[in-house]
């Protein structure tokens, strides 16, 4: 754990380093080619970044954060458009916003806030899987599919709130909420567009959905530029955690990931093109229908395709591990400070 931390120092020196870069590129290049090359040498960087970590938790987290989005941001912010623009008023705003998974809340007040008391369930819940863990062995596969599915998802909420509440305390700004209560989701649209993952969803469309739809409009009718669009942003998306899945796994992808995600960008896109049908207008599935249908359709598909890469290399044995590891770590430094 100490030699993570020491890398995990060296990484970060040369993140806001290479960041602070990139934001004085903002007042001496002009947006378009030229600033995209002066970019890129970051973003090879942030290529590499995840290598430094062995733990699964250190070497994710960096491929998420920096090879995936604050790439993308990198990127589009050379062509002034994301998340960065119109830049952050100072050197320090700007490094937030292109390390962390976050973006400025223009409605204080929204109602995709989560209550403190649910979030705090969420932990509860979150740490009785780590326990079951233990008793995995005893479990039918589709528990073992259910308990694998929440802990995927709790951790990824409960580690963006944490990372979400840090930024806040340091900004003194209101963010927006990285997720929306996926589970309660009506549609793969739904799901996928205003409910899980909100800052993937807020890069991958202009960097991926708008241009793609607004190039292939121009050989095809709207309607398959839409699918065409839909159909690239989930294959970005499928290559991008193939990526993810190598630093945590060290092991070449599969090609499953890429499947999963190929699958849901059909369904969605097919979805969208059904319901924009006639008689779809007229006739409405109840929430009662709908939620459960969509949210197990997204708990088969991940236990058919997205989980296997992750329990043929031991990473669900590995995630709860380093997360009881690293609450020792932090009782130990606490325990001893206290002395």
């Amino acid at each position: 754990m100490e030699e993570e931390l020491k890398n995990f120092i060296k990484v970060w020196v040369s993140i806001i380093i290479s960041v602070s870069y990139c934001y004085y590129l903002s007042t001496r290049i002009k947006p378009g080619v030229l600033r995209l090359l002066s970019v890129l040498p970051v973003c090879v960087l942030f290529l590499l970044l995840p290598l430094f970590f062995s733990s699964v938790h250190f070497s994710g987290s960096a491929a998420f954060f920096f090879t995936w989005l604050a790439n993308f941001k990198l990127i589009l912010f050379s062509f002034d458009k994301g998340p960065l623009y119109p830049l952050p008023q100072t050197l320090s705003w700007f490094i937030y916003f292109t390390c962390f998974p976050i973006k400025s809340q223009h409605n204080p007040k929204s109602q995709n806030e989560i209550p403190k008391w649910v979030f705090a369930i969420k932990v509860v819940i979150f740490g009785v899987l780590l326990r079951m863990c233990d008793y995995k062995q005893h479990m039918s596969p589709t528990m073992l599919l259910i308990i694998y599915s929440l802990h995927i998802y709790l951790e990824l909420e409960i580690g963006l709130v944490l990372v979400k509440a840090l930024v806040f305390i340091s900004l003194g700004c209101d963010l927006e909420p990285q997720f929306n209560e996926p589970y309660l989701a009506t549609s793969l649209q739904d799901f996928w567009g205003r409910r899980w993952n909100l800052m993937v969803t807020a890069i991958l469309r202009p960097a991926v959905y708008d241009p793609v739809q607004r190039i292939a409009e121009w050989k095809m009718s709207s309607d398959h530029a839409r699918f065409l669009a839909v159909l690239a942003t989930f294959l970005v998306s499928g290559a991008v955690h193939e990526l993810i899945f190598f630093y945590i796994t060290h092991k070449m992808p599969t090609g499953e990931v890429t499947w999963f995600f190929v699958l849901h960008g059909v369904c969605t896109a097919a979805e969208v093109a059904v319901k924009k049908r006639t008689f779809m207008q007229r006739w409405k599935m109840s929430h009662m229908v709908s939620r459960p249908l969509t949210v197990g359709f997204v708990v088969l598909t991940t236990g058919w395709l997205f989980f296997p890469p992750l329990i043929r290399n031991g990473m669900f044995e590995k995630l709860p591990n380093e997360v009881l590891l690293c609450i020792d770590f932090v009782k130990h430094k606490l325990f001893n400070f206290g002395s």
